[in-house]
């Protein structure tokens, strides 16, 4: 079976704006679009590639940027995406920010503060572990804010994001949709792995029990927050090849659609005598 095309991964995945989305019809192990694990790699590879020269060439033109949003429970495989899609990329462009629980500074401010203050420069591709959306998911979840103020934030979302599109960004945003039962696997796993131990926070065991209520949350959060100009994806994250082959396609789609070519450098190379 050959490669899918960005085109079918993206209409396999999005959540579609404005449509009815139910997360407990998206599947979390789906192998429909790479049967084969060794195709998915082959993918993986070629993107990352891609996306390396792609995202200096945006470098260089310095006018627009592109912001890979990745959401997902405790172990979906946030920064395991980061490290597999990026895998080839030089680290001039690009900006990574994993948002934690906010400081006394932030939390002086409104809740978008930090997300703006984030935001990759022109030129660059910046990457964010876990972001604005915590602020309707561990805050609705935890009660963190009240009731009222998180359904205002949906719409206040829907805006940043506009604004930030109608300002040269395009935004990809990817829920990595892990299964109970996998999360479960991957938590042990940090308990016995030496090198992962380091992972392990006693804290994901309080949002594992508070499963249904985060995957409402979720289903919330990206049906109200899917729109035309950023939809959310829904990539099922069991297998860490494919998901990491799937976000790939869609960060080399996006960067596709900017059209991108190399900067005129404003003279004659020829001219010069060396």
């Amino acid at each position: 079976m050959a490669i899918p095309s960005i085109a079918a991964v993206r209409k396999s995945l999005i959540a579609r704006p404005g449509k009815p989305f139910a997360l407990n019809e998206r599947p979390t192990a789906d192998r429909e679009l790479f049967p084969n694990k060794e195709e998915a790699e082959t993918s993986l590879k070629k993107d990352a590639a891609c996306i390396n020269e792609m995202k200096d060439m945006l470098y260089a033109e310095g006018r627009r940027a592109l912001l890979v949003v990745l959401q997902g429970m405790d172990t979906a495989g946030k920064s395991g995406t980061i490290k597999s899609v990026f895998a080839d990329t030089t680290p001039l462009g690009m900006e990574v920010k994993a948002f934690k629980a906010p400081s006394g500074e932030e939390l002086a401010r409104d809740y978008l503060w930090r997300v703006h203050n984030a935001v990759p420069r022109r030129g660059h591709v910046g990457i964010f572990d876990r972001s604005h959306y915590e602020d309707v998911l561990v805050a609705k979840v935890r009660g963190f804010a009240p009731p009222e103020a998180i359904e205002q934030r949906y719409d206040q979302i829907n805006a940043f994001e506009k604004h930030l599109t109608e300002n040269g960004y395009t935004i990809v945003k990817c829920m990595l949709n892990i299964g109970y039962a996998e999360q479960g696997i991957r938590l042990k796993e940090r308990l016995m792995e030496p090198h992962k131990l380091w992972k392990f926070n006693p804290g994901d065991l309080d949002d594992r029990s508070l499963w249904p209520q985060f995957m409402g949350a979720y289903e919330t959060a990206v049906s109200r927050c899917s729109t035309r100009h950023a939809p959310w994806y829904v990539i099922p994250a069991d297998s860490r090849t494919r998901r990491n082959a799937m976000i790939a396609r869609l960060v080399r789609g996006a960067l596709e659609d900017m059209d991108l070519k190399w900067k005129d450098p404003g003279h004659d190379p020829g001219s010069y005598d060396i």
